[in-house]
Protein backbone atom coordinates (compact mmCIF):
# COMPACT_ATOMS: atom_id res chain seq x y z
CA UNK A 1 0.00 0.00 0.00
CA UNK A 2 0.98 3.62 -1.10
CA UNK A 3 0.89 6.36 1.77
CA UNK A 4 -0.82 9.70 0.50
CA UNK A 5 -0.75 12.90 2.82
CA UNK A 6 -2.47 15.57 1.22
CA UNK A 7 -1.31 19.03 2.24
CA UNK A 8 -4.32 21.49 1.73
CA UNK A 9 -1.97 24.31 1.69
CA UNK A 10 -1.93 23.64 -2.51
CA UNK A 11 1.84 23.15 -1.65
CA UNK A 12 2.95 26.49 -0.11
CA UNK A 13 4.62 26.16 2.96
CA UNK A 14 2.84 26.88 6.35
CA UNK A 15 4.18 30.19 6.22
CA UNK A 16 3.25 31.35 2.84
CA UNK A 17 -0.33 29.85 3.22
CA UNK A 18 -0.71 32.01 6.53
CA UNK A 19 0.30 35.07 4.79
CA UNK A 20 -2.06 34.84 2.43
CA UNK A 21 -4.53 37.66 1.97
CA UNK A 22 -7.95 35.56 3.19
CA UNK A 23 -6.77 32.50 6.15
CA UNK A 24 -8.74 29.62 6.27
CA UNK A 25 -8.01 26.81 8.64
CA UNK A 26 -5.94 24.03 6.90
CA UNK A 27 -5.95 20.19 8.27
CA UNK A 28 -3.86 17.58 7.06
CA UNK A 29 -5.32 14.05 6.09
CA UNK A 30 -3.63 11.15 5.39
CA UNK A 31 -4.64 8.19 3.13
CA UNK A 32 -3.81 4.55 2.89
CA UNK A 33 -3.74 3.76 -0.91
CA UNK A 34 -3.56 0.32 -2.95
CA UNK A 35 -1.12 0.55 -5.51
CA UNK A 36 -3.84 0.41 -8.14
CA UNK A 37 -5.84 3.47 -6.52
CA UNK A 38 -2.45 5.26 -6.29
CA UNK A 39 -2.35 4.66 -10.28
CA UNK A 40 -5.73 6.15 -10.76
CA UNK A 41 -4.68 8.77 -8.77
CA UNK A 42 -1.87 9.70 -10.77
CA UNK A 43 -3.80 9.31 -14.01
CA UNK A 44 -6.25 11.64 -12.85
CA UNK A 45 -3.45 13.79 -12.02
CA UNK A 46 -1.58 13.67 -15.17
CA UNK A 47 -5.20 13.98 -17.22
CA UNK A 48 -6.57 17.16 -15.39
CA UNK A 49 -3.37 18.30 -15.40
CA UNK A 50 -3.51 19.08 -11.67
CA UNK A 51 -0.74 20.53 -10.02
CA UNK A 52 -1.16 18.32 -7.06
CA UNK A 53 -2.63 15.29 -5.70
CA UNK A 54 -4.60 18.05 -3.23
CA UNK A 55 -6.18 19.33 -5.95
CA UNK A 56 -7.28 16.16 -7.92
CA UNK A 57 -9.28 14.94 -4.55
CA UNK A 58 -10.59 18.19 -3.24
CA UNK A 59 -12.02 18.17 -7.18
CA UNK A 60 -13.14 14.89 -6.69
CA UNK A 61 -14.60 16.03 -3.66
CA UNK A 62 -16.62 19.14 -5.33
CA UNK A 63 -18.06 16.58 -7.99
CA UNK A 64 -19.07 13.27 -5.54
CA UNK A 65 -21.16 16.01 -3.80
CA UNK A 66 -22.69 17.91 -6.84
CA UNK A 67 -23.58 14.06 -7.92
CA UNK A 68 -25.06 12.95 -5.09
CA UNK A 69 -27.07 16.54 -4.15
CA UNK A 70 -28.20 15.96 -7.61
CA UNK A 71 -29.36 12.19 -6.73
CA UNK A 72 -31.09 13.24 -3.85
CA UNK A 73 -33.54 15.92 -5.53
CA UNK A 74 -34.52 12.78 -7.72
CA UNK A 75 -32.31 13.70 -10.58
CA UNK A 76 -30.87 10.46 -12.98
CA UNK A 77 -27.40 10.92 -14.53
CA UNK A 78 -27.61 10.08 -18.42
CA UNK A 79 -24.58 9.04 -21.22
CA UNK A 80 -24.99 9.38 -24.34
CA UNK A 81 -22.62 7.43 -27.10
CA UNK A 82 -21.91 8.41 -30.15
CA UNK A 83 -24.15 6.93 -31.75
CA UNK A 84 -26.72 8.90 -30.00
CA UNK A 85 -27.76 5.91 -27.81
CA UNK A 86 -28.82 7.66 -24.50
CA UNK A 87 -28.46 5.00 -21.03
CA UNK A 88 -28.84 5.72 -17.19
CA UNK A 89 -25.44 5.82 -16.13
CA UNK A 90 -25.47 4.27 -12.67
CA UNK A 91 -23.28 5.81 -10.32
CA UNK A 92 -24.74 4.63 -7.01
CA UNK A 93 -26.09 1.18 -6.79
Amino acid sequence: MSTLTLDTTNGRSTTQASDAKTRVAKMRVQFDLTPRSMDRLNALKLKTEASSYAEVVKNALRLYEALIEEAEGGKEFLVKDQAGTVTPLRLFL
